[in-house]
Order: structure tokens, then sequence, then C-alpha cells
């Protein structure tokens, strides 16, 4: 059983999905407890597959015993293993969290539905992670394109499914970008398997530079569309913020993660630090992630929507992810993916709280929460742990990931950088802080009321990841320690 957990981790969920919709898809209590029975498996799972890969190495895995070029091949190495275990810890909180509130928001007539889609996108966002295949990744991302647009629009109001629509939309670009990128690597060298490619392009690019170069170039327009780098943001900020709560949660936190960790792949293990450091990429990724850091926090400022303040916030968060790969330096690259965990952290608990308080209260403006701390607290409290992270208060995790970032600014010779992670971090402050300060002690124009009941799954959901915030501030050697030999093989120290 061990030799098939890898594709047992997409089976899984696909499988539950299909019960759901075949037996009982309007049984939502069945699909409420089917989806949180699987998750809780896929923790166990991934957590089996990332203790494989740090006792034997990469798992490799081949379908039906085919080998590649021409089987399809699961590679899981210590950057895919940790982004498992990371989708699939995220993805157990934010249904149990669901389980308590999810029937307040959707109608009763889709819930099967949504928790089925659900499933579906988790699956997808774990095959992106494990496949090493570029073919059978384009699949699994168009799967995780068309699922999240479902989720965006399954309220079917007219906001969210003009959100959808445009989400679509710029996906499908995204997508085309990512095909033509697909095609043009296939006709080069001749393979779709990411070890082939990788071994095959040195003869292909002194044959085909230019056909390399381009195929570089759609790569990066694509995953950078789909993963909302700034100035591709603006499907994110309509998604997210039409959204219910759980989907905010997943489409935020987990899923423009998923195409980073696609970009990844192909930077630093297909075209390689060598080649990448001789074509303008650098520099259009560092000046994309500063834009996207300092023009994310000005419009967040703005909003007076919680929900839209949080989804332009994930925008400058996407900025740091992007400028640590960016600087092309070891210290910077273990700060960029240190936060894609921390942010799916802070964010998903940041959007759970939000949504908590927006169905407590029935407000969404931030001027209307004044005095909702001291009425509802655990929520509150759990947006105000998240809300000091994202600033970059230490010991919180926040802190850990813009540590390494301005590491590896300084490695890479590029202080300036320095400087925008500390105005970006103080431009967070000002957004984030007075939410905080008058929830606990500003004075709300409404009547007193007395508070409701929140959902026990919410509270233990929000309890989690306050716990997993302040842990990985003060343990961050422990992920540190599992990515050194994947990041180190990277840069060849």
């Amino acid at each position: 059983m061990s030799e098939h957990v890898a594709p047992l981790i997409v089976v899984l969920p696909l499988a539950t999905a299909y019960s759901i919709l075949l037996f009982c898809p309007k049984y939502w209590r069945y699909a409420q407890r089917a989806s949180l029975i699987c998750t809780g498996l896929l923790v166990v799972l991934t957590c089996i597959l990332a203790m494989q890969v740090n006792v034997r190495g990469s798992v490799i895995y081949h379908f039906g015993n085919w080998s590649p070029p021409w089987g399809i091949e699961f590679l899981i190495d210590r950057i895919s293993a940790f982004f498992l275990v990371m989708v699939s810890a995220i993805s157990f909180v934010v249904i149990l969290f669901a389980n308590g509130l999810l029937y307040k928001e959707i109608k009763e007539r889709v819930l099967g539905q949504y928790y089925a889609l659900f499933l579906i996108l988790l699956a997808s966002l774990l095959g992106i992670a494990s496949s090493n295949d570029l073919f059978n990744v384009f699949v699994f991302l168009e799967i995780s394109s068309v699922s999240a647009a479902a989720l965006v629009a399954v309220n079917g109001n007219k906001l969210a499914l003009e959100a959808s629509v445009k989400y679509l939309v710029l996906s499908t670009l995204g997508s085309g970008s990512l095909l033509l990128a697909i095609a043009n690597i296939y006709m080069v060298t001749g393979y779709l398997n990411l070890t082939f490619i990788a071994e095959a392009l040195p003869q292909a690019y002194a044959l085909y530079p230019l056909n390399v170069l381009a195929t570089l170039g759609l790569f990066v327009v694509g995953l950078t569309v789909k993963s909302a780098l700034y100035p591709m943001h603006i499907w994110l900020p309509d998604a997210h913020g039409s959204a219910p709560t759980s989907s905010s949660a997943v489409l935020s936190a987990l899923v423009v993660k998923v195409y980073i960790i696609v970009f990844l792949k192909l930077i630093f293990r297909v075209f390689t630090l060598e080649f990448v450091s001789q074509v303008p990429l650098q520099f259009v990724l560092l000046l994309m992630s500063a834009l996207a850091i300092l023009l994310g926090s000005l419009l967040a400022i703005r909003q007076t929507d919680i929900k839209k303040m949080l989804a332009y916030s994930t925008v400058a968060q996407i900025g740091y992810i992007f400028m640590g790969v960016g600087l092309l330096t070891y210290n910077g690259l273990l700060g960029a993916v240190l936060h894609i965990l921390n942010h799916a952290i802070m964010k998903a608990m940041l959007f759970l709280s939000a949504g908590l308080l927006i169905k407590l209260t029935g407000k969404r403006d931030i001027r209307s929460l004044a005095g909702v701390g001291r009425i509802y607290p655990l929520p509150m409290i759990a947006f105000s742990l998240g809300s000091l992270a994202m600033v970059g208060i230490p010991p919180l995790n926040g802190f850990i990931s813009k540590w390494y970032l301005s590491l590896g600014a300084l490695e890479a010779g590029l202080p300036i950088y320095v400087l925008v992670i500390l105005v970006s971090s103080f431009l967070n402050g000002l957004y984030y802080l007075p939410i905080v300060i008058s929830a606990f002690f500003g004075q709300s124009t409404e009547p007193t009321y007395k508070p409701l009941p929140i959902p026990i799954g919410a509270s233990i959901a929000l309890i989690c990841l306050c716990i997993a915030t302040i842990f990985f501030g003060l343990f961050s050697g422990i992920p540190t320690q599992y990515l050194d030999p994947a990041l180190e093989n990277w840069f060849q120290l």
C-alpha cells in the first residue's frame, strides 16, 4: 500500500467527489462528513509521503509500469511534498470550518455539489504538484481553473457570476499561453516529461534559441496570470471578495500558490539557474513583484469591504513570493517557499475569521466593525494574530518569511528590495492595525445585542490556525531543514 500512496492522494478526493454526486447530491450532511473524512485521510497520506521523501529521497511512481518519456510519471521531491502537506492540512481546516457555517452562506440544494467541487479542486492541486509531465500538469491546471471558478459562482448572485466569468476569461488567456509553451517545448525537445526536457534543453537551445526563449516567456506570462502577479491580478479581488468564505480561503491560501510551484520546477529544474541568469527574467520578476507589493498594499488601504481588502492584500503577498524567486539567491528562494506556507496559514485565518464576523454581524464594511472584538473575541483574536503576522511582527511566522527575503536581497546585492519589504510592512500596518484597534477599543454605534453562538468546527479551525501561526514563527527551523537539501541541489551548494 505504501508504494501507491502517490496516486492515492489524487484518486481519493476524486472518488469521494464522485460518490457524493452519484449517491447523495442532495444530502449535504453526507457530503459534509465525507469531505471531512477525505481531507483528514489526505493529511495522513501526504505526511506519509513527506516522510518517505525525507528518508528515501524523491518518490517516483510510474502509472501502469510505463516508464517515461512515454508513461505518466509522478515525481514528488521535497518541494512537492512540502506543498502537498500544506494543501491537505489547510483544506482539512477549511472543511472543518465550513461544516458549521457553509449551509448559512449558500443555498442548501447546492451544498452537496459544492463539497464535490471542493474535492475536485483539491485533487487537481495535488495532481499539479505531483506530476512530472507537462501535459498532465496542464490537464490538472484546467481542472483547477474550472472548479475554482465554479466555487466562486456557487452563490448564483450577479456579483459572484460576474467575478467567475472574469476569472474564467483571464484564466483561459493564461491557459492559452501555457499550451503554446508546452507545444513549443515539445517541438524543440521531443519530450513532455520534465526530467527529459531538462536533459534535452541545452541542445535544443543551441539549435533553436528563439523558440526556447519564446517558450520561457510564454510560461512566465501564463503562470503569472494564473497566480495573479501584478498587473495580471485584476481577476483576483472580485473572485475572492464575492466567493463564500471557505472558497475565498482556499483560493487565496492554496490555488494561486500551486502555479508558483510549477513555476519553480520550470525555472530551477528545467531551464536551470545558469540559463535563467543569462536572460532578463530577473529584472522582469523583481519589477513586477515590487509593483505588486507596493501597489497591492496601497489598493488594500483604499478598500472599505473587508474581503476586498484581504484580496488586494493577497496581490501584495504574491509579490513577496515572486520577489524571492526573482532574487535568484538561496535565502531569497527559501523565503519565497516559506512564505507560500506562512501566507497560506495567515490568509486562511484572516479570510475565515472575517467571513465568520460577516455572518455573525451581517457587516462587511470595515468602519462598522468597531467594538466587535469585545462581542466575538475568538474570531477577532484570530484576525488580530493574522494581521500582526502579515505586518511581520516577531516571533510570528510572517516575520520569518520577510527575514529570509531580506537576507536574499542582501545576498543578491540589491538592498533596495529590503527597503521595499520595510515600506510594505509599514503599509500593511496601515490597513490591518486600525481594524484591530477599532474592534477591541472602538465604540460601536449599533445597539448592544446578544452574541450568536460560534459553531464548534469554526472555533477549532481558527484555534488550529492561530497555533500554526505561532508555531512556524518559533520553530521555523523545521520546514527550513526539510527544504534545505532541495534548495541546495537547485543552487548546487
